[in-house]
């Protein structure tokens, strides 16, 4: 079973993520700031990352920064999932290691084709 971890403030975007990606049969971690994640990937590493941007303590863009220099840390593929639609942010999100970029709000049909771009449905 794959293992999805959801980086993000919203208790309701993590709940709404969880349930799609349940249905897609990924096991599911949450953590509500970057830092937290960070010591989850430490602990066992994701398959994917499911990342907001704008979040407390540690935002998405340190959080990535810091995951891909730490072993094994080049390995889970990165979806940003934000409202920040600008191309600055898109551009240096993906220039941080980002492997794709969601918009919310999102649904199932638009995580399923995301997660089907970046290999791991």
């Amino acid at each position: 079973m794959k293992h999805c971890l959801i980086v993000d403030d919203s208790a309701v975007i993590r709940k709404v993520a969880r349930r799609i990606l349940e249905e897609l049969a990924f096991e599911i971690a949450e953590a509500e700031n970057g830092e937290l994640a960070l010591s989850i990937c430490h602990s066992g590493m994701p398959d994917v990352v499911l990342l907001d941007w704008n979040m407390p303590v540690m935002d998405g863009y340190e959080f990535l920064t810091r995951l891909r220099q730490i072993p094994g840390g080049d390995k889970p593929k990165i979806l940003f999932c934000t409202t920040e639609n600008d191309i600055g942010h898109i551009t240096r999100a993906l220039q941080a290691g980002a492997d794709e970029y969601i918009m919310k709000p999102f649904d199932k049909d638009i995580m399923t084709a995301k997660l089907q771009e970046v290999g791991v449905v």
